[in-house]
Protein backbone atom coordinates (compact mmCIF):
# COMPACT_ATOMS: atom_id res chain seq x y z
CA UNK A 1 0.00 0.00 0.00
CA UNK A 2 2.77 2.43 0.83
CA UNK A 3 4.34 1.78 -2.56
CA UNK A 4 1.06 2.53 -4.32
CA UNK A 5 0.57 5.65 -2.27
CA UNK A 6 4.08 6.79 -3.10
CA UNK A 7 3.44 6.14 -6.78
CA UNK A 8 0.13 8.05 -6.66
CA UNK A 9 1.73 11.14 -5.07
CA UNK A 10 2.78 13.76 -7.57
CA UNK A 11 4.70 16.90 -6.48
CA UNK A 12 3.31 20.34 -7.60
CA UNK A 13 4.32 21.73 -11.03
CA UNK A 14 6.47 24.51 -9.66
CA UNK A 15 8.29 24.96 -13.00
CA UNK A 16 5.09 25.89 -14.79
CA UNK A 17 4.18 28.52 -12.25
CA UNK A 18 7.71 29.98 -12.31
CA UNK A 19 7.58 30.24 -16.10
CA UNK A 20 4.25 32.10 -15.93
CA UNK A 21 5.63 34.48 -13.36
CA UNK A 22 8.69 35.15 -15.49
CA UNK A 23 6.53 35.84 -18.56
CA UNK A 24 4.33 38.22 -16.55
CA UNK A 25 7.39 39.99 -15.18
CA UNK A 26 8.86 40.27 -18.69
CA UNK A 27 5.58 41.71 -19.98
CA UNK A 28 5.54 44.27 -17.17
CA UNK A 29 9.18 45.14 -17.89
CA UNK A 30 8.42 45.68 -21.60
CA UNK A 31 5.44 47.86 -20.71
CA UNK A 32 7.60 49.91 -18.35
CA UNK A 33 10.21 50.38 -21.08
CA UNK A 34 7.53 51.52 -23.49
CA UNK A 35 6.23 54.00 -20.93
CA UNK A 36 9.72 55.36 -20.36
CA UNK A 37 10.23 55.72 -24.12
CA UNK A 38 6.93 57.55 -24.45
CA UNK A 39 7.94 59.91 -21.63
CA UNK A 40 11.27 60.57 -23.31
CA UNK A 41 9.60 61.32 -26.63
CA UNK A 42 7.13 63.65 -24.93
CA UNK A 43 10.01 65.45 -23.23
CA UNK A 44 11.87 65.69 -26.54
CA UNK A 45 8.80 67.15 -28.25
CA UNK A 46 8.24 69.67 -25.45
CA UNK A 47 11.90 70.72 -25.55
CA UNK A 48 11.74 71.04 -29.34
CA UNK A 49 8.60 73.20 -29.16
CA UNK A 50 10.20 75.44 -26.52
CA UNK A 51 13.36 75.74 -28.61
CA UNK A 52 11.40 76.58 -31.76
CA UNK A 53 9.34 79.16 -29.87
CA UNK A 54 12.51 80.79 -28.53
CA UNK A 55 14.06 80.84 -32.01
CA UNK A 56 10.93 82.37 -33.55
CA UNK A 57 10.74 85.00 -30.78
CA UNK A 58 14.42 85.88 -31.19
CA UNK A 59 14.02 85.98 -34.97
CA UNK A 60 11.02 88.28 -34.66
CA UNK A 61 12.81 90.65 -32.28
CA UNK A 62 15.99 90.86 -34.34
CA UNK A 63 15.83 89.93 -38.01
CA UNK A 64 12.14 90.67 -38.59
CA UNK A 65 12.03 93.90 -36.61
CA UNK A 66 11.68 97.04 -38.73
CA UNK A 67 13.90 99.86 -37.47
CA UNK A 68 13.89 103.50 -38.47
CA UNK A 69 17.12 104.46 -40.28
CA UNK A 70 19.15 107.42 -39.02
CA UNK A 71 19.80 110.46 -41.21
CA UNK A 72 22.80 112.59 -40.19
CA UNK A 73 25.17 115.29 -41.41
CA UNK A 74 28.77 114.12 -41.35
CA UNK A 75 31.72 116.44 -42.18
CA UNK A 76 30.88 119.65 -44.06
CA UNK A 77 33.14 122.18 -45.78
CA UNK A 78 32.88 125.25 -47.99
CA UNK A 79 34.15 125.67 -51.50
CA UNK A 80 36.00 128.65 -52.93
CA UNK A 81 32.67 130.42 -53.37
CA UNK A 82 32.59 132.27 -50.05
CA UNK A 83 31.60 135.88 -50.71
CA UNK A 84 30.85 138.34 -47.94
CA UNK A 85 29.28 141.78 -47.92
CA UNK A 86 27.90 144.13 -45.31
CA UNK A 87 24.50 142.51 -45.43
CA UNK A 88 24.91 138.89 -46.52
CA UNK A 89 27.23 135.97 -47.05
CA UNK A 90 27.04 133.84 -50.20
CA UNK A 91 28.61 130.45 -49.94
CA UNK A 92 28.47 126.91 -51.26
CA UNK A 93 28.53 124.21 -48.64
CA UNK A 94 29.63 120.67 -49.43
CA UNK A 95 28.32 118.19 -46.91
CA UNK A 96 28.61 114.45 -46.50
CA UNK A 97 25.39 112.87 -45.29
CA UNK A 98 24.98 109.47 -43.73
CA UNK A 99 21.93 107.21 -43.92
CA UNK A 100 22.51 104.50 -41.31
CA UNK A 101 20.38 101.40 -41.88
CA UNK A 102 20.37 98.88 -39.02
CA UNK A 103 17.73 96.63 -40.60
CA UNK A 104 18.37 93.13 -41.93
CA UNK A 105 17.32 94.34 -45.36
CA UNK A 106 17.93 97.30 -47.71
CA UNK A 107 16.36 100.72 -47.23
CA UNK A 108 15.36 102.39 -50.51
CA UNK A 109 14.68 106.09 -50.12
CA UNK A 110 13.15 108.71 -52.40
CA UNK A 111 14.43 112.07 -53.57
CA UNK A 112 14.85 114.33 -50.55
CA UNK A 113 15.34 118.09 -50.12
CA UNK A 114 17.37 119.46 -47.23
CA UNK A 115 16.52 122.97 -46.04
CA UNK A 116 18.95 125.21 -44.16
CA UNK A 117 17.80 127.82 -41.64
CA UNK A 118 19.63 130.67 -39.93
CA UNK A 119 19.37 131.66 -36.27
CA UNK A 120 16.10 133.48 -37.01
CA UNK A 121 14.64 130.27 -38.47
CA UNK A 122 14.64 131.81 -41.95
CA UNK A 123 15.33 129.56 -44.91
CA UNK A 124 18.75 130.44 -46.33
CA UNK A 125 19.30 127.60 -48.80
CA UNK A 126 18.66 124.01 -49.76
CA UNK A 127 20.35 120.89 -51.11
CA UNK A 128 18.99 117.92 -53.05
CA UNK A 129 19.51 114.24 -52.26
CA UNK A 130 18.81 111.82 -55.08
CA UNK A 131 16.99 108.59 -54.41
CA UNK A 132 19.26 105.70 -53.60
CA UNK A 133 19.59 102.67 -51.35
CA UNK A 134 21.30 101.91 -48.05
CA UNK A 135 22.21 98.24 -47.87
CA UNK A 136 21.28 96.15 -44.85
CA UNK A 137 23.21 96.97 -41.67
CA UNK A 138 25.36 99.59 -43.35
CA UNK A 139 25.68 103.36 -43.75
CA UNK A 140 25.12 105.00 -47.11
CA UNK A 141 27.25 108.12 -47.53
CA UNK A 142 25.98 110.88 -49.78
CA UNK A 143 27.80 113.99 -50.96
CA UNK A 144 25.59 117.04 -51.54
CA UNK A 145 26.16 120.70 -52.30
CA UNK A 146 23.95 123.57 -51.18
CA UNK A 147 24.10 127.26 -52.07
CA UNK A 148 23.39 129.42 -49.04
CA UNK A 149 22.71 133.13 -48.66
CA UNK A 150 22.99 134.09 -45.00
CA UNK A 151 22.72 137.43 -43.16
CA UNK A 152 26.15 138.76 -42.27
CA UNK A 153 25.26 139.70 -38.71
CA UNK A 154 25.13 137.17 -35.89
CA UNK A 155 23.82 137.13 -32.36
CA UNK A 156 27.25 137.21 -30.79
CA UNK A 157 29.03 139.46 -33.27
CA UNK A 158 31.99 137.06 -33.20
CA UNK A 159 31.68 135.81 -36.77
CA UNK A 160 29.82 132.67 -35.71
CA UNK A 161 26.57 132.11 -37.61
CA UNK A 162 24.24 129.38 -36.31
CA UNK A 163 22.88 127.12 -39.04
CA UNK A 164 20.27 124.37 -38.92
CA UNK A 165 19.65 121.62 -41.47
CA UNK A 166 16.29 119.81 -41.59
CA UNK A 167 14.73 117.24 -43.90
CA UNK A 168 12.37 114.29 -43.98
CA UNK A 169 13.45 111.26 -45.97
CA UNK A 170 10.80 108.75 -47.04
CA UNK A 171 11.53 105.22 -48.11
CA UNK A 172 10.82 101.53 -47.68
CA UNK A 173 12.60 98.70 -45.86
CA UNK A 174 12.53 95.23 -47.41
CA UNK A 175 13.34 92.17 -45.28
CA UNK A 176 13.87 88.69 -46.74
CA UNK A 177 12.94 89.99 -50.20
CA UNK A 178 9.21 89.92 -49.40
CA UNK A 179 8.34 91.79 -46.21
CA UNK A 180 8.14 95.53 -46.87
CA UNK A 181 7.35 98.47 -44.67
CA UNK A 182 7.42 102.21 -45.26
CA UNK A 183 9.88 104.07 -43.04
CA UNK A 184 10.54 107.80 -42.77
CA UNK A 185 13.53 109.33 -41.07
CA UNK A 186 14.20 112.95 -40.20
CA UNK A 187 17.35 115.04 -40.42
CA UNK A 188 17.69 117.63 -37.65
CA UNK A 189 21.22 118.95 -37.26
CA UNK A 190 22.65 122.19 -35.91
CA UNK A 191 26.06 123.62 -36.75
CA UNK A 192 28.03 126.84 -36.79
CA UNK A 193 29.47 128.73 -39.74
CA UNK A 194 32.72 130.39 -38.74
CA UNK A 195 33.13 133.38 -41.09
CA UNK A 196 36.68 134.00 -39.85
CA UNK A 197 38.02 130.53 -40.63
CA UNK A 198 35.42 129.85 -43.33
CA UNK A 199 34.65 126.46 -41.83
CA UNK A 200 31.74 124.50 -40.40
CA UNK A 201 32.11 123.51 -36.76
CA UNK A 202 30.17 121.94 -33.86
CA UNK A 203 27.91 119.75 -35.98
CA UNK A 204 25.29 118.13 -33.73
CA UNK A 205 22.37 115.94 -34.85
CA UNK A 206 19.32 114.79 -32.89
Amino acid sequence: MEAKQQQAYHPPMSNGYNRADEEAAAALSDEELRRQKRKKWILYIIAFVIFQTAVIALFSMTVMKFRTPKFRVLPATFGDNFQTSNSSINLTMYATLGVKNTNFGPYKFDNTTIFFYDYQNTTVGSAAVRKSKANFRSTKKLDVAGHLVMPANSDSGSGILPLTAKAEMKGKVTIMFMFKKKKSTKLDCSMEVNTNTKAVQNVKCN
